[in-house]
């Protein structure tokens, strides 16, 4: 079986879609929707209302696109963008989602702005984010792995900070800076799933932006027994239905006011 990413968040998926609790008649904003699997999903759940996926990868929107037309979803649309600046319908969704979508924007304040003046007033803002890097074995175990002596959290070369929001006290207040109001979160404790054996999820963890990064790092001896280290600890993590690390997420809930 091969991994991706709808693989390895698949139980998270499943919390998140229950506290959505999209209806019938709704129409749905995703953003950073990916391949799309919570846009088609948010889909199915709306079949009287309209859903748009917007993501800046046109490669992972020409998936979506494909699956949506596969599943006969036909009230779904997909538009790349950058949900920070990208023009969106004014006062229109009656709720915004995302998973893991929104821990990157270069300016969160405007980019929730954008978000909040496509929404209805009163529609609901509904995203999963990381918690802390501390609270996730998946990046503390991986990262000690490979680079025992490195600084915790490494932020990438790109300067991408996937733990960004893991402080509900930043996120509530770069929330109500945009113009939303009764923020809450709701604290997720699941598991990532990394594949069905050792050899499926090391291929899987070796495209991680922080591991490659990590790797260039290294002369190619110290890269190999990196690796041999990596694998050791996958193995470790193996339960006989798959390599699986604790994760712990945000899902955090806003209105607009």
């Amino acid at each position: 079986m091969i991994v991706d990413y709808d693989t390895e968040l698949h139980l998270h998926n499943e919390v998140l879609r229950r506290v959505c609790n999209i209806r019938r008649n709704e129409h749905v904003l995703d953003i950073g929707c990916g391949t799309g699997l919570t846009t088609r999903e948010a889909a199915r759940s709306a079949a009287m209302g309209r859903v748009l996926g917007v993501d800046t990868s046109p490669a992972m929107l020409a998936r979506a696109r494909e699956l949506a037309e596969a599943e006969e979803l036909y009230h779904v649309r997909f538009e790349q963008g950058d949900a920070q600046v990208h023009r969106l319908p004014p006062a229109y969704f009656d709720i915004a989602i995302s998973r893991y979508g929104t821990m990157f924007f270069r300016d969160p304040v405007a980019a929730f702005r954008n978000i909040r003046g496509a929404l209805v007033p009163g529609g609901r803002l509904v995203m999963m984010v990381w918690q802390d890097h501390a609270a996730n074995e998946w990046s503390t175990s991986i990262q000690r792995c490979l680079a025992p002596d490195e600084p915790e959290p490494i932020v990438s070369m790109e300067g991408l900070d996937t733990f960004s929001f893991g402080d509900p006290t930043k996120v509530e207040r770069i929330l109500t800076e945009a113009g939303f109001a009764e923020t809450s979160f709701i604290d997720v404790c699941e598991p990532v799933h990394y594949g069905e054996n050792v050899d499926v999820a090391i291929e899987w963890v070796r495209r991680f932006l922080f591991v490659r990064e990590l790797l260039q790092r290294l002369d190619a001896a110290s890269a190999e027994r990196a690796l041999e280290r990596l694998r050791e600890l996958l193995a470790a993590h193996g339960d006989g239905s798959g390599v699986w690390f604790d994760a712990r997420a945000w899902i955090v809930t806003s209105r607009r006011q």
